[in-house]
This record gives C-alpha cells, sequence and structure tokens, in this order.
C-alpha cells in the first residue's frame, strides 16, 4: 500500500457539503466525546441507577441505601466510589456519618431526561 496516497475509509460522496462543514465544525473533539462516553458508561448499571435515584430524592448515608436497596454496604461504598470519581456525587461529613447527594442539578437533569425519554411513547 502507497502511504503516501490519502486512505478513504468510507466510499460515499458526499451529498451536502454545507451541511459536513457546519456539522465539522462544532464538533467537540475527540477527548471531550471520550470523556461524555465515560460518563454515560457510569449509568449503565443498575445498582448505580436505583442509588442514584434514591438521591435524587434524599441526600442519604451509605447505612440507609444499603437497607433501602437489601444490599451490602460494601457493595453500595464500592458504587459510590465510582459516582463520586465519576463527579455524579458528592459527599460531606457530619460527625462520623457521611451522607451522599448528587453533585449537582445537571446530574438530576441528565436523570430525570433519561426517565422522561424511556417513559416517551
Amino acid at each position: 500500500m502507497d502511504k503516501s496516497k490519502s486512505t478513504t475509509i468510507c466510499d460515499c460522496h458526499p451529498i451536502h457539503n454545507d451541511i459536513i462543514e457546519k456539522v465539522k465544525n462544532v464538533m467537540p473533539n475527540d477527548e471531550k466525546l471520550y470523556d461524555l462516553a465515560e460518563l454515560f458508561k457510569v449509568f449503565g448499571d443498575t445498582t448505580r441507577i436505583k442509588i442514584l435515584h434514591a438521591l435524587s430524592e434524599s441526600e442519604m448515608c451509605v447505612c440507609d441505601i444499603a437497607v433501602l436497596l437489601n444490599m451490602k454496604q460494601s457493595a453500595i461504598s464500592h458504587q459510590l466510589r465510582v459516582l463520586r470519581q465519576a463527579r455524579i456525587v458528592k459527599f460531606r461529613k457530619e460527625g462520623k456519618i457521611v451522607y451522599y447527594s448528587l453533585d449537582d442539578e445537571h446530574i438530576k437533569n441528565i436523570f430525570e431526561q433519561g426517565f422522561s425519554h424511556i417513559e416517551h411513547k
């Protein structure tokens, strides 16, 4: 293969060059798209979704979430760690108790939009 020639992956011919250029000019870079994909991956676990639903209703401690979901505290703590690392939940300490809540309104909006989408018929 001659590397001096450009290789084309798609054998399609552009039909609407103006649209291609318009979209190309606003397309985020690959790093941002990767970060967004990683954010959405975090939402891809049922246990994490249950935790997020609980936290969308009220700030809660690990023990209360564990009781609510009928799971071990260690399993809840693991999932909360994943959610914290993705900046989806935040925590605050009050004495020895750690309370978790959604990180901000963006997370609540993402969660609510997801529900709205699946309930739309």
